[in-house]
């Protein structure tokens, strides 16, 4: 007889966790221990359901790599207990925390699923129960005794994600993700359906790990139009700086003003990563396909490839604390790590 799977429900904070106080107006804290009572359905699910709540519930604006760190630990603790967690987060950081997440994990053989709303689980006509119950039915899903799902994911609105290709899109829409560069993983319909053919699975089980090292002296520039040499050279020459995603037009093209390659140069040559990521929603990086593009591969950028921003700040956060040697570090970045970004050509 099939062993009936263990889920980890962990709330972290954000809106799906909110409930309306209806004689006041104002939003609650949803108490997770009466899960089942106020969610009955869950109890039409093949799993057993144990919940875990943060004692100071963090809005997702307020998440930072230390909170990361915490959530893993959380799950490292309870790794063998359980077969499948759910992590619900706030959706506008809940692509970051899922990626960091991904990186963090190494020899993950369980499904970690994030997930969210844009409208409180109290609200009638509410998105958290939806992703809720989806979300502990794909970490519950199992296959010949295995899951099915063995990698950190997103779902959203019907739509299962990997997490680490995943971006919020809208602030308003019940559709508030996308994955621009990787097909979901699965969607929920009449029927709960999987394409397996694109799910990570491990060729082996080996001992799950955590990296908990995270440096986060990194920073965002994004080009534009105007750009001056007094705002490049200031965000270039913060002390400490090591790691810098260039958000760039199209694909990977940015000024080739003398002034302003050279700043890359030096800044590369003070022993600082620059990754170059594109700006637009969806596509890739492909530098020296343009003249724009083909000085920022003369002085040594690091080609983002299709990876997204909030996925290339947590790889390039990670690997910053794992101490890559700095003769190595462009060519592991450009690597598939977990299924982040597509091999280039």
């Amino acid at each position: 007889m099939a062993k009936i799977p263990h889920i980890l429900l962990i709330y972290t904070g954000g809106t799906i966790g909110m409930v309306k106080d209806y004689k006041t107006g104002a939003l609650k804290i949803f108490n997770f221990d009466k899960l089942l009572k106020h969610i009955p359905e869950l109890n039409q699910l093949n799993c057993t359901i144990h919940s875990i709540s943060l004692e100071e519930p963090i809005d997702s604006s307020n998440m930072n790599p230390d909170n990361w760190v915490f959530i893993a630990e959380i799950i490292e603790k309870n790794y063998e207990k359980f077969d499948g967690f759910v992590i619900l987060h706030g959706s506008d950081t809940m692509s970051y925390t899922a990626s960091a997440i991904s990186f963090m994990f190494e020899n993950l053989s369980k499904p970690v699923i994030f997930t969210g709303s844009q409208l409180p689980i109290g609200d009638l006509r509410t998105d958290a129960k939806e992703n809720l119950i989806t979300s502990i039915e794909i970490a519950a899903a199992q296959e010949n005794g295995e899951p099915i799902v063995s990698e950190v994911c997103l779902y959203f609105e019907y739509k299962l994600y990997r997490a680490n290709r995943t971006t919020k899109i809208n602030a308003e829409h019940f559709e508030a993700f996308t994955s621009p560069n990787f097909p979901p993983l699965g969607e929920s319909g009449v029927h709960l359906k999987f394409y397996k053919q694109l799910i990570y699975k491990p060729k082996e089980i080996k001992p799950f790990k955590v990296r908990k090292r995270l440096d986060n002296n990194i920073v965002i520039l994004k080009i534009f139009p105007g750009i001056t040499e007094k705002v490049v050279g200031s965000i270039l020459g913060i002390e400490g700086l090591k790691g810098v995603i260039l958000e760039t037009f199209g694909s990977g093209n940015a000024p080739t003003d003398k002034w302003f390659v050279n700043l890359l140069k030096e800044t590369i040559n003070k022993g600082v990563h620059i990754i170059n990521v594109t700006q637009c929603i969806g596509g890739n990086v492909i530098m020296g396909q343009y003249e724009t593009s083909i000085e920022l591969k003369k002085v040594g950028i690091i080609n983002g490839g299709d990876i997204t921003t909030e996925s290339a700040l947590a790889k390039l956060m990670y690997l910053l604390g794992e101490n890559i040697p700095k003769n190595e570090f462009k060519s592991i970045f450009e690597t598939q790590l977990r299924g982040e970004i597509s091999a280039f050509e």
